[in-house]
């Protein structure tokens, strides 16, 4: 009989054991079943909105970025142009520098010697010897031109002495060049006796400068929306009450009946950026004339000439730039040489 009890008491446990087992393998299988639809949904729906809002922020940063970058373009190329405008008009109408002026001795002519009384306390002569003595400030071509656009500046170019850093003897080189790095020295000593460089505004909005040998203009920076000139003028000179005036020479440069008078000249440029931003609607600036109010949201809206901005335009950054260069000539050129 005990043997019996204890067969029947270790078959329950072994049933026991067996049944335990199934029910921690069935656990265990019931655990590792995937995703459902409501879980994987919920998912992707947390996944994209965290991609939203990293895609915006991004965006941000991006807008952010590029205004950055575009207005530190800008502030380049105006910084550039107005260097190689200003390098050309600072230097109208200068002429040769005699050392020695006073010692007809020391003249190598005539000419050299003879520099006008006006000239001799500041040593500059009315023309330099040589091969080449067409250059004269007194025709006033030769100095300074141009419209409310365009602007010529002319200089003489001399040579002299200079040595090059192996050489015992010095060799003639003009330290002078025009807005294009030209032109080079040539045989003649007095080669290129004027140095002549013109800006204006060309149809595809680039800045443009012609050299003195150059027939073809070159450009110097883009996206110029607008290049205009005033030319300070002196009137009264000679006089106990002299006055300098704003002229607006107009598009033919004929608001100015004597450029010999011009003292200096101001320079505004409109530039305008490479991004598209998402500029609020009425934000203007102000035109080159002071007055007209350009609103740089709008394709239609209208500049100073009265002509719309267009789509090339609108909704792009647009910076004024304005420089005044003195003139070396001080408005005296012509009146007093």
């Amino acid at each position: 009989m005990k043997k019996e009890l204890a067969a029947c008491a270790y078959g329950f446990g072994v049933q026991r054991q067996t049944n335990i087992e199934n029910l921690q393998s069935h656990y265990l299988r019931s655990r590792q079943h995937g995703f459902t639809l409501v879980e994987l949904m919920v998912g992707i729906a947390i996944g994209l909105l965290v991609v939203a809002v990293a895609g915006g922020a991004l965006m941000v940063s991006r807008g952010v970025s590029g205004t950055v970058s575009d207005a530190s373009t800008l502030q380049q190329q105006a910084s550039y142009a107005f260097r190689v405008i200003g390098q050309q008009l600072r230097q109208s109408g200068s002429l040769y520098l005699n050392l020695d002026p006073n010692s007809v001795g020391n003249a190598t002519s005539a000419t050299e010697a003879s520099a006008t009384p006006y000239a001799l306390p500041v040593a500059i002569e009315t023309k330099k010897a040589g091969a080449d003595n067409s250059f004269d400030p007194r025709q006033i071509s030769n100095s300074l031109t141009g419209t409310n656009s365009t602007v010529t500046a002319g200089y003489r170019r001399y040579k002299e002495d200079s040595y090059q850093p192996t050489a015992a003897t010095p060799a003639m080189q003009s330290q002078s060049r025009d807005c294009m790095g030209g032109p080079t020295d040539d045989t003649a000593n007095d080669g290129y006796a004027r140095l002549q460089s013109t800006f204006s505004l060309a149809s595809d909005g680039t800045l443009r400068c012609t050299g003195t040998t150059s027939t073809t203009a070159q450009p110097i920076i883009r996206n110029v929306a607008n290049f205009r000139l005033r030319y300070l003028v002196l009137s009264g000179g000679g006089t106990s009450n002299p006055a300098v005036r704003y002229v607006d020479a107009g598009a033919t440069g004929s608001g100015i009946s004597n450029w010999a008078q011009v003292t200096g000249v101001e320079v505004c440029l409109v530039l305008f950026g490479n991004e598209r931003m998402d500029i609020p609607t009425g934000t203007k600036y102000t035109d080159c004339d002071g007055a007209t109010t350009v609103d740089m949201s709008s394709a239609t809206a209208t500049d100073m000439s009265g002509s719309a901005i267009g789509t090339a335009r609108a909704g792009r950054m647009h910076m004024v730039f304005r420089n005044i260069y003195q003139l070396r000539s001080q408005g005296l050129i012509g009146s007093v040489l």
